[in-house]
């Protein structure tokens, strides 16, 4: 639990309308957290007029469930301050990269509505994320897993229904928020199959996504600025978040 955000770094808008908020979780193969995945994309979020929160998740030696109890507890502390920190409740997201994008994409699997009778008023707070931003993400841990991340959040000889159960792709319904994907085709860390499979699984129930492939550029990009191919993925993630309703007052 963290009621004081030690884990959680806010980065607030000002603004005279609720804003939406995005919490960013960077890479780093659950061993290690990227700092060119965190602050400079809450920075790059500031700019389009949404708050942002990077979480500073826990990694090896903690291992599952961990992580995502630091990603579900950092959406219910933000649903739960929304007044406090001028944001609309129903708009909360989550972002993540590479390790970080798999946390996202749990986050997104893996939720509940509020724990109703909790003695704690934030954990009666949804951890659902309203959306999901996955940047060349860890989805899978079948055959195109990234062993680091598998076995830094799992150990080195996990269940197989625990591999399954943390498949992103295996676990996705039709109250799986919509959902942003990009990755490269070229990524020679984490295989591009795990965006394609989270996305046919998005199809399969019904879930609105989009979804970029692009198709050269090494893992671990970011923001990709000296690449104005791979790049462009901020602008087309601007304008799914209009259409989702993130940017500007809520109507």
């Amino acid at each position: 639990m963290f009621e004081n955000y030690d884990r959680l770094r806010p980065f607030i808008v000002e603004s005279n309308v609720q804003t939406g908020a995005i919490i960013v979780c960077p890479g780093g193969a659950y061993g290690g957290l990227a700092e060119y995945e965190g602050e400079p994309i809450a920075l790059w979020l500031n700019s389009l007029g949404i708050t942002a929160f990077v979480l500073e998740y826990r990694v090896s030696p903690h291992k599952y469930p961990a992580p995502l109890l630091d990603a579900q507890r950092a959406i219910r502390t933000v649903r739960h301050n929304a007044e406090k920190w001028n944001i609309s409740s129903d708009r909360v997201g989550i972002l993540g990269f590479s390790a970080g994008g798999h946390l996202a994409s749990m986050a997104a699997t893996h939720f509940d509505l509020g724990i109703q009778d909790h003695e704690d008023s934030v954990e009666r707070t949804s951890c659902r994320p309203d959306v999901l931003i996955a940047c060349y993400p860890v989805i899978s841990f079948g055959e195109y897993r990234n062993n680091a991340s598998m076995n830094n959040l799992l150990g080195t000889d996990p269940e197989d229904r625990l591999l399954k159960h943390l498949s992103s792709e295996l676990q996705v319904t039709s109250q799986t928020p919509p959902a942003f994907l990009w990755h490269t085709a070229g990524d020679q860390a984490v295989p591009v199959e795990n965006s394609l499979l989270f996305a046919q699984a998005l199809s399969k129930n019904k879930v609105p996504f989009d979804l970029h492939i692009y198709e050269s550029g090494p893992h671990g990009m970011g923001l990709a600025t000296d690449d104005a191919h791979v790049g462009a993925w901020t602008a087309s993630c601007l304008e799914w978040l209009k259409k989702r309703d993130f940017i500007g007052s809520k109507i």
